[in-house]
């Protein structure tokens, strides 16, 4: 879908290589500028999942040579991605504005937690400080338990480096029209409190308000996990009374009089004990087969690697590629299933990425660079 797109992103953590691993599953071209002399980032490995489908070249971005072989690979692109601190490109001579001077039409994506400017811009964070900020974290886990999501998906992934993608993607359409490039300023903190848009409206509709444990997606026994016997976890979410009463009927309960009145706020808790007590009776795949082939919506709750032996993954979510597991790109389009990139080592394209180079700037008139293949 992006065949012939040109993003070049600088090495980063988290939530930039991310984007710039869906746009390359997308189809675009990414060039990783990654750091030269260095191992990984601390926590990642070598050949990362994040980097499938890219090329790569290390560059020292403080070193005049290397420096200026990053500005022309960018005046060559369509979009960029990077996630320093607000300040720090600009300072190595790569900030938005004069990169815009080489390349009107670049597209220049920043990734942060705290937004280019604000009243935490330059400090340190984490996804779970941004989206504890943000509004995005006060509704997770179960009453009386402390705030917690799964890491990063709500922050890093969700609020961050899909809204960077979709930043990326608005302002390549409109520079493909205008010829004019922008700035996507992606910041966690912006990202997470906008998904909150979808709990806002339930408020809106007195569906969800502030106190943990009172709203239709954070308190009745209906919505929520269970342990099962034997340490599995079973999940359900039966919003609707016409799945409700498949759920009971399933159970057995269907005539209990507590159980029929699924909106009663008074009566959760206890009807939150006694389902506990219920499923703790069998193993979590009892259950799983129970409300297999039913509209209950429940489900058991998997480990990736146990996702990867469902029969859902017949649809090959879930694949192991280069001795790793990993989900195939999506969306997907027409139906297909689009093939996983290869992870590249560090610096594996340097020659290719260098002579490339090279013949683009001799076909715009420019001097050769003078390190190019």
């Amino acid at each position: 879908m992006l065949r012939g797109i040109r993003i070049i992103e600088i090495e980063a953590l988290g939530p930039a290589p991310f984007a710039a691993m869906m746009l390359a599953d997308l189809g675009a071209e990414v060039i990783c500028i990654h750091r030269k002399g260095t191992a990984a980032p601390p926590g990642m490995p070598e050949r990362s999942i994040l980097d499938r489908g890219k090329k790569s070249i290390a560059l020292d971005l403080k070193n005049a040579q290397d420096l200026q072989i990053a500005q022309e690979l960018i005046a060559t692109a369509d979009g960029l991605i990077e996630g320093f601190r607000p300040g720090v490109m600009e300072r190595l001579g790569l900030g938005p504005t004069q990169m815009h001077q080489k390349n009107p039409k670049l597209i220049y994506g920043r990734m942060t937690g705290w937004g280019q400017q604000s009243a935490r811009a330059t400090q340190a964070g984490h996804d779970l400080n941004y989206i504890a900020l943000s509004g995005a974290l006060w509704s997770a886990s179960a009453p009386n338990d402390t705030p917690l999501t799964p890491p990063t998906l709500v922050g890093d992934i969700g609020g961050g480096a899909l809204y960077l993608v979709a930043g990326l993607l608005a302002g390549l359409l409109r520079a493909a029209e205008t010829g004019v490039g922008t700035v996507v300023d992606a910041a966690i903190y912006d990202g997470s409190a906008h998904m909150m848009n979808l709990l806002m409206a339930l408020r809106q509709a007195g569906g969800f308000g502030e106190t943990r444990g009172e709203n239709l997606l954070d308190g009745p026994h209906w919505s929520r996990t269970y342990l099962c016997k034997g340490g599995g976890y079973i999940a359900v979410q039966c919003f609707e009374p016409k799945f409700y009463a498949i759920f009971l009927a399933k159970l057995g309960l269907g005539d209990d009089p507590d159980f029929l009145h699924q909106f009663d706020k008074t009566l959760w808790p206890e009807l939150t004990v006694r389902l506990s007590g219920r499923f703790a009776e069998h193993p979590r795949e009892y259950w799983a087969d129970m409300f297999n082939d039913c509209d209950a919506c429940v489900t058991a709750v998997l480990s990736p690697a146990e996702a990867a032996q469902d029969a859902m993954n017949s649809r090959k979510t879930w694949l192991t590629q280069d001795g790793h597991l990993q989900a195939a790109p999506a969306p997907r389009f027409d139906d297909k299933i689009r093939p996983i990139g290869t992870s590249p080592y560090r610096d594996q394209h340097r020659a290719h990425i260098l002579a490339d180079l090279a013949d683009r700037l001799t076909s715009s008139s420019k001097p050769k660079y003078p390190g190019g293949v």
